[in-house]
């Protein structure tokens, strides 16, 4: 889960801040269905857990299009 981004930011420039920690499966930035903007939240996929721990450690907080992100292990709706 990567939380509180810029509504400017897109997919592909999520995808390459985290990539450059390791390999991306997907990246989805969750937008509006009616208004298709962004919600300024997303989710991204990882094969590799060890790089996964590594982006969540290592960037959140980080300040990434002016605004702090929020990245945790994004666990089932209960």
């Amino acid at each position: 889960y990567v939380g509180n981004l810029s509504y400017k930011v897109r997919e592909n420039d999520l995808r390459e801040v985290i990539e450059e920690y390791g390999q991306v499966d997907s990246c989805k930035i969750i937008t509006d269905r009616d208004t298709r903007r962004s919600k300024g939240f997303g989710f991204v996929e990882m094969p590799d857990d060890d790089a996964a721990r590594k982006v969540i450690a290592e960037l959140n907080g980080a300040e990434f299009d002016g605004r702090p992100m929020v990245l945790k292990e994004a666990l089932p709706r209960s």
